[in-house]
């Protein structure tokens, strides 16, 4: 009277299924996983040129006229992380009397995103693709709706 012994467990085809799914799941989860984390990286930027904005019109209120220099406005705000501050320059108007503009560039490993760049003026957020090459990049532009 000898007992059969049952022998549990998975069998290889089981595995291969389960193997199949998890992989079609993360080649869904895995770009929009990136966009996401890059999206917030994004938002660093249009976060800190906010600040700058602010910081500008307060400063222009004081001085009649726009701050050539990050240095200068009244703000304790620490340069982003991912991406290189440019100089402030004259805006449309060629002069800092009424204009500004300020241009962000992301810098280091990006997603695939390349080097995009944020830019902003006196009126916020500047929507043209030529100065802000993150028109161009829906899924990681904060701005999009």
């Amino acid at each position: 009277m000898k007992k059969a012994i049952k022998q549990s467990g998975f069998t290889l085809v089981e595995l291969a299924v389960v193997i199949v799914i998890i992989g079609v799941l993360a080649a869904f989860a895995v770009p929009r996983f990136k966009a996401s984390v890059e999206r917030s990286k994004a938002a660093e930027a249009f976060n800190y040129l906010s600040a700058i904005q602010a910081a500008q019109e307060r400063y222009h209120a004081r001085q009649s006229i726009y701050a050539d220099e990050v240095n200068n406005l009244d703000i304790k705000f620490s340069a982003p992380k991912y991406f290189s501050v440019g100089a402030i320059a004259a805006g449309h108007t060629s002069s800092l009397q009424d204009s500004w503009t300020l241009t962000l560039t992301r810098i280091g490993a990006s997603a695939g995103y390349g080097a995009y760049m944020v830019t902003f003026t006196e009126e916020g957020f500047d929507t043209d693709p030529a100065k802000s090459t993150i028109m161009a990049e829906d899924e990681i532009n904060p701005m999009q709706t």
